[in-house]
């Protein structure tokens, strides 16, 4: 039997990386959250910010653990699976991950210990100061990775030379064509998760009537947040939308299964559901609004835009996962703006704690943002086919030559191990939910070594596991 090493590779990554974003995109803003409770402790006095800081520092110990665990798989692919491409574009790619170790890692090496271990250790201000220290490292963590990303998805301030790209103008390079739209609206997305899995856990204490001052802050803070960034969220995804529409029209072309021949005049209708076929170039089932896909992407009620016809077939992405990912990406966005503003309303109304309706679906609402991010990333990645590295390096022409059957074994073995450390993770996290905000955090002498910050997570667990019933 033969095994296609390109497709067991793109699949391997996907895995691995789809795997491994769960975790920062909770982390940043967790750690951004951490901080906030911190400084409102710190200002106001009031001991039930501490409470939940030290609280939520357990469970961002264990998820910085497990995303560091699983980010270090991704850079041995480049290696062994991706070769070609670190050929290619490691002289653009590879200083911009270095960046990233020389800025956020070591930011967070440096203040990561005294955030987890620096509890009545060190003064109140320089923990706080170490919070958001951690804050601002996971936020130029993700700066470096996007910028990275962002280059390979539109590429601008390098050369190429006998196929390898150079770089000649690195403020370009950074801060290319989609960049700033792409970081805005992760670092966004990541504090709406946050968020979400914030109101989750509130309402779980509230509705079971545990910790009330805790749990009504959380789902105070947690709604004031998605109330104001949702719809923001909005306005910047579509400008993101404008902008991949001027860079990579194949992209959208394929998000709206786009398929031309509308009369001149007529406009690009939304299509709200459909089954592509690729074959017949058509659009089977389909259920679509008039005009309001040229409406959406060019503000104009008329005006078109390229159509997958416009592109060869060579260059045209697979089109069924980012259209359904982009409809579940928008159809999420639209559910939290609906609960941030659900909520306010009844905050307002003075309401929110006796309301059950809101209260009690609102404890499952923690996997809304991942799966969000996740659909997100699916629209970008797969919609970027066939390129790897746009207009530079085809993804066929970007693996190693590593036999299909030995991508195939490792791709097993990381879904059995990544099964089992996320399994572990999120029973350890919810051994903590279950204890609660009770306590300290981790103390002395059971704390870690502040020399090995990763130590935190370890303790974070055995507590968790300690207090299984509480």
């Amino acid at each position: 039997m033969e095994f296609d090493p390109v497709l067991l590779a793109r699949i391997q990554f996907a895995f691995t990386v789809s795997f491994h974003i769960i975790f920062p995109s909770f982390t940043i803003g967790l750690a951004a959250y951490i901080a906030t409770l911190e400084v409102l402790w710190i200002t106001t006095g009031r001991e039930h910010f501490h409470r939940i800081a030290r609280f939520f520092t357990k469970i961002f110990a264990v998820s910085f653990g497990m995303g560091v665990v699983s980010g270090i798989v991704l850079s041995y692919q480049f290696g062994t699976n991706w070769s070609r491409f670190s050929h290619v574009v490691g002289n653009v790619v590879g200083p911009l991950i270095g960046y990233e170790v020389l800025t956020a890692f070591f930011l967070e090496a440096t203040f990561l210990g005294i955030m987890l271990f620096g509890w009545n250790r060190v003064p109140k201000g320089l923990h706080v100061f170490a919070s958001i220290a951690v804050a601002v490292g996971t936020s130029f963590s993700a700066f470096w990775i996007l910028s990275a990303n962002s280059w390979m998805q539109t590429p601008a301030g390098h050369e190429v030379i006998d196929g390898i790209a150079y770089p000649v103008d690195w403020l370009a390079i950074i801060f290319n064509p989609s960049f700033p739209y792409r970081f805005m609206h992760m670092v966004t997305a990541c504090y709406l998760t946050t968020a979400l899995v914030v109101l989750a856990i509130g309402a779980r204490y509230v509705y079971a009537g545990k910790y009330p001052q805790d749990g009504r802050t959380m789902m105070r803070m947690a709604i004031g947040l998605i109330a104001i960034l949702a719809p923001i969220q909005a306005y910047i995804g579509d400008a993101h939308g404008l902008n991949t529409l001027q860079h990579q029209p194949a992209k959208i072309a394929a998000v709206e299964a786009n398929w031309g021949g509308h009369p001149p005049g007529a406009g690009v209708p939304l299509v709200l559901f459909a089954i592509p076929n690729e074959e017949t170039e058509s659009n089977d089932y389909e259920i679509a609004i008039p005009h309001l896909g040229s409406l959406i992407l060019t503000h104009s009620w008329t005006d078109g835009f390229a159509s997958l016809k416009d592109f060869p077939r060579e260059d045209r992405p697979p089109l069924l996962v980012p259209f359904f990912a982009f409809r579940i990406m928008v159809g999420l966005g639209v559910l939290m703006i609906v609960i941030g503003w659900a909520g306010a309303f009844l905050l307002w109304r003075r309401r929110l704690f006796e309301t059950d309706w809101y209260v009690w679906p609102a404890q499952f609402v923690w996997p809304v943002g991942f799966v969000t991010i996740l659909s997100g990333w699916f629209v970008t990645e797969v919609g970027r086919q066939p390129w790897i590295a746009t207009g530079i390096l085809r993804t066929a022409d970007a693996v190693s030559p590593v036999e299909g059957w030995a991508v195939l074994t490792t791709l097993v073995l990381f879904v059995i191990v990544y099964g089992i450390v996320f399994s572990g993770g999120l029973y350890y996290i919810n051994r903590l939910i279950v204890r609660g905000p009770t306590g300290s955090a981790i103390e002395p002498p059971d704390q870690g070594l502040p020399s090995q910050p990763i130590s935190g997570a370890r303790e974070a667990a055995r507590a968790a596991i300690q207090h299984p019933g509480e």
